[in-house]
């Protein structure tokens, strides 16, 4: 794996020519959008107040959206639309001049895929949400080869929606997030038919040891809870699998100590799943992890810098769970 030195060096060498041309077009597109909002925004204040006003004063409703309201939200529409234009062109070449950099960096072997993402497949394959996907999203997809290990990963939004009425029968619909961040797959080194998921234990954190594993021993919505003795493992996973075996098959000694390792490396809960012979992992994040700010020089070294640790520390599960170990019958 780079070193942060080496990536130091990278960034001074091949990244600063072409983040420098970029900030001249960051710079232009700032200006653009400030034109537009003189052009649009203000003009459309000084004529709203007045109008209001005026319409308000005669109480015709159907006259006060038609003459004020219609005209502000067709303004706000065109700014909105125009802004988006000019982002996303910054965006996409963002990330085709810097991050597919950044990815041939750590690995030439990997390739980065800014309109791919793990399928909504995979993700619901994997059994470690199980609510209703209504909306789905995924892009920034890197893949590739690490040593032996066959590897992808994006970013992943995941949302359920949700229906409820209100005093007056009218109905609303939202949608809550069941999962947005990294979603990681490999082809795992030991070869198994069954599910273990591994999920983060906050029963035991919450109600005690005791407590905690009843709790846990009553959801029904998932398999068998699986007992393991790994006193510290068992502090920050909670093991559910279809096959008591199996699942100490797969989390040997080794493993969960690498899981508790990386569990702390991160400092966030983790997701795993074992299913199809596949490891996957899922890493919440609550920001965009692959995208540059409009409104922020991107000539820093930190914020190219936290791309660079970002993808790092995803590619470098491969790495941090011995998954090139083939000493069994996978190879």
């Amino acid at each position: 794996m780079k070193t942060g030195e080496e990536f130091k060096a990278c960034f001074e060498r091949e990244l600063l020519p072409e983040l420098r041309k970029l900030e001249e077009k960051r710079k232009t597109i700032v200006k653009k959008i400030i034109l537009l909002s003189l052009t649009i925004v203000i003009p459309l204040l000084v004529f709203a107040i007045p109008s209001t006003l005026v319409y308000l004063s005669v109480e015709n409703e159907v006259c006060c959206f038609a003459g004020v309201f219609l005209p502000a939200l067709i303004a706000l529409a065109v700014w909105r639309f125009k802004f988006n234009e000019y982002r996303s062109e910054y965006v996409r070449e963002f990330k085709r001049e810097v991050m597919d950099k950044i990815v041939k960096f750590i690995d030439p072997n990997l390739n980065y895929h800014p309109d791919q993402g793990v399928s909504r497949q995979t993700f619901k394959s994997s059994r470690i949400f199980l609510d209703r996907v209504d909306r789905f999203s995924s892009e920034d997809m890197v893949a590739g080869r690490i040593g032996k290990t066959l590897m992808h990963f994006s970013e992943m939004h995941a949302l359920e929606k949700h229906e409820t009425r209100d005093s007056k029968g009218r109905r609303h619909t939202h949608y809550e997030t069941i999962f947005r961040g990294i979603f990681f797959t490999a082809d795992f080194n030991k070869k198994f038919k069954g599910t273990t998921i591994v999920l983060p234990d906050t029963a035991e954190g919450m109600f005690g040891s005791v407590i905690g594993k009843a709790l846990q021993s009553k959801n029904i919505l998932r398999p068998d809870l699986i007992k393991l003795e790994d006193p510290e493992f068992e502090k920050y996973f909670v093991v559910y699998g279809d096959d008591q075996l199996e699942a100490r098959y797969i989390l040997s000694t080794s493993l969960m100590a690498r899981l508790t390792d990386f569990r702390k490396k991160t400092g966030r809960k983790i997701y795993i799943s074992f299913n199809r012979e596949n490891i996957m992992v899922a890493i919440p994040y609550k920001k965009n992890l692959f995208e540059p700010r409009l409104f922020k020089t991107i000539l820093e070294y930190a914020p190219v810098e936290e791309y660079f640790k970002d993808l790092s520390l995803v590619v470098g599960i491969v790495e941090d769970l011995n998954l090139n170990t083939r000493i069994w019958t996978k190879k």
